[in-house]
């Protein structure tokens, strides 16, 4: 499987966009990698840029990026919002797909190495990439900014990890760079109605997990407390795996508290939200709003849905699209200027570049597709579709129960009926894809060369492993479309009494999708030649559409006993 694996430079220009440009041109002439977001920022005086790729390649692209940013950016002249100590002032790997952080962590120092060497730029390692416990906190590598990197990077506390520990006038120039290996991370902005940036710092110090220094009788302005090292005692923030500041921006007009959040997991976006939230209204503030700055996740953003819909008391089974509608609008990312998904969630920009499906075509082109010429989509993608329906109607019934007037005190025991129907039908429609994909290969066997006798041994045990994958594939639609009738007899059984024709619907449905997928089941594994594989997959087949047929029977025997 393809390893990814993603890059977040920052580079100390926000302003000057033929200079940005130029940065990002080299990032696109590597193949292999896709630049995902380019973000920059008047006041902070900086631009976020996001790309994913194979390793190998967007170490390049990085490289090349880096090299560009030295030789267009000097720092004698820079001055920002942002703490800075670099012409790309961070340059974090991030772990996307099949690759583990200890991997990504030599990455990051074979990165490093070669921006230290070749270019003879100061580099400090940090996160999961830090050679010691001290530099693995970038606020700590960071200290002083660029102005304090004449004095810091001649100490041997303070020695770069790689690269020069001189003060030259190449290195006046390009400051220094911090690489790093980290989880992945979500900066956001959340704006405050308030022009103060000391306020907005009283929040962010409320919040994020460093806190604030603890002085003498918890005054603002008493002596700062010290522990037996000399070291200030610091008095926690609420918010885990946060680092945040507060700033003006003037493009904007407002106070903006800006926030990392580096484990979204143990501390999801929107439960940052409501806490800055609270904390600023206990100061007299309130947030009106959030900035996203570079991409997120889009579990991220469906855990937000799904939390607001929550408090709402409505059905979280809803579509992805109204589950992103509804984090948007609740967390205000659309206060400042629009927000695009396509262009801010991680997995909808990778899949811009990926061909059409045939899940993306209108039911009048899905039609017409499956009605040409052409042999795919054939009876599998259909059964998976025909399942994915009869799911569908499913959690429609449990949404309507959910929503029911007189029902309100059962929304969440629908809520979760509707969560079980969504997953299936959106399992299922994948599998239409699935299935054409699976006949496609068997297709790409068959046409492979059969000139000597390795190229037809070859092409035999090609041609077998396309067969027997061929025939999983419409098993697993069988599965898919019988599990998911226990959603359609719940709804039937004790859901709206006015939607139980669309729960019997439903079923029948279901059960076209388990009767269509068996037949492919069983003309596929007539070509297996392993008759003993052939025989378990057929057994086991057979055993899920006898039970589909009984489920399905009681399914119709309750739908008819209530519309009677």
């Amino acid at each position: 499987m393809q390893q990814l694996i993603e890059c977040v430079p920052n580079f100390s220009e926000g302003r000057d966009m033929n200079i940005i440009n130029q940065i990002t041109a080299e990032i696109e002439k590597v193949e292999g990698v896709k630049l995902v977001d380019v973000d920059p920022g008047q006041a902070t005086n900086r631009t976020v840029v996001t790309m994913v790729g194979t390793p190998d390649e967007v170490l390049e692209a990085a490289f090349m990026s880096v090299k560009k940013a030295q030789e267009l950016i000097d720092m004698r002249h820079h001055h920002g919002a942002h703490p800075r100590f670099g012409a790309t002032d961070v340059c974090p790997l991030v772990p996307v797909a099949n690759i583990s952080m200890e991997e990504v962590a030599k990455l990051a120092h074979k990165l490093a190495q070669r921006i230290g060497e070749e270019l003879e730029i100061p580099i400090y390692c940090y996160e999961e990439a830090a050679v010691n416990e001290v530099r693995r906190n970038l606020a700590n590598c960071r200290a002083g900014e660029y102005e304090a990197l004449i004095d810091r990077i001649v100490t041997d506390e303070w020695k770069p990890d790689y690269g020069p520990n001189i003060w030259s006038e190449k290195v006046a120039k390009s400051g220094a760079t911090a690489v790093s290996a980290r989880n992945f991370l979500v900066a956001i902005n959340f704006n405050l109605n308030t022009t103060s940036t000391r306020r907005a710092n009283a929040v962010a110090f409320d919040v994020r997990e460093r806190g604030r220094t603890k002085r003498e009788n918890n005054s603002l302005t008493g002596k700062i407390l010290k522990d037996k090292d000399g070291k200030p005692i610091m008095i926690p923030g609420t918010l885990k795996h946060t680092k945040a500041i507060g700033w003006f921006i003037e493009e904007y007009g407002i106070a903006q508290i800006s926030m990392n959040m580096t484990n979204i997991i143990e501390t999801p976006v929107h439960i940052a939200f409501e806490e800055v939230s609270a904390k600023a209204r206990a100061r007299g503030l309130r947030v009106t709003g959030a900035e996203l700055v570079g991409v997120i996740p889009l579990q991220a953003m469906l855990d937000a849905g799904r939390y607001y819909l929550k408090m709402q008391q409505r059905s979280t089974g809803v579509s992805d699209a109204e589950l992103i509608k509804i984090a948007v609008k609740s967390l205000g990312l659309d206060e400042l200027y629009p927000f695009e998904p396509e262009k801010k969630i991680v997995e909808y920009i990778l899949e811009a570049d990926s061909p059409k499906q045939l899940i993306d075509m209108s039911l009048s082109e899905f039609v017409y597709e499956t009605a040409s010429e052409s042999p795919a989509p054939g009876g599998g993608s259909i059964s998976a579709y025909m399942g994915s329906m009869g799911a569908a109607l499913g959690t429609m019934v449990a949404n309507l129960s959910s929503h029911k007037r007189g029902w309100d005190e059962r929304w969440e025991e629908f809520s979760d009926w509707a969560d079980k129907g969504k997953e299936y039908h959106d399992k299922l429609l994948k599998m239409v894809d699935e299935d054409t994909n699976a006949f496609n290969k068997i297709m790409d066997a068959f046409s492979l060369p059969k000139k000597t006798e390795e190229e037809k041994k070859l092409r035999t045990e090609a041609i077998q492993e396309a067969t027997l994958y061929a025939t999983r594939v419409p098993l697993k639609v069988m599965k898919l479309c019988f599990n998911s009738m226990e959603v359609a007899k719940a709804m039937a059984e004790i859901g709206n009494p006015n939607s139980v024709s669309d729960a019997g619907v439903g079923a029948l449905a279901a059960m076209a999708g388990v009767r269509g997928a068996y037949l492919n089941v069983k003309i596929n594994a007539a070509g297996l030649k392993n008759r003993k594989v052939a025989n378990k997959l057929l057994n086991e087949a057979k055993d899920i559409a006898n039970r589909a047929a009984f489920e399905e029977k009681e399914i119709l025997d309750i739908v008819e006993a209530k519309i009677k």
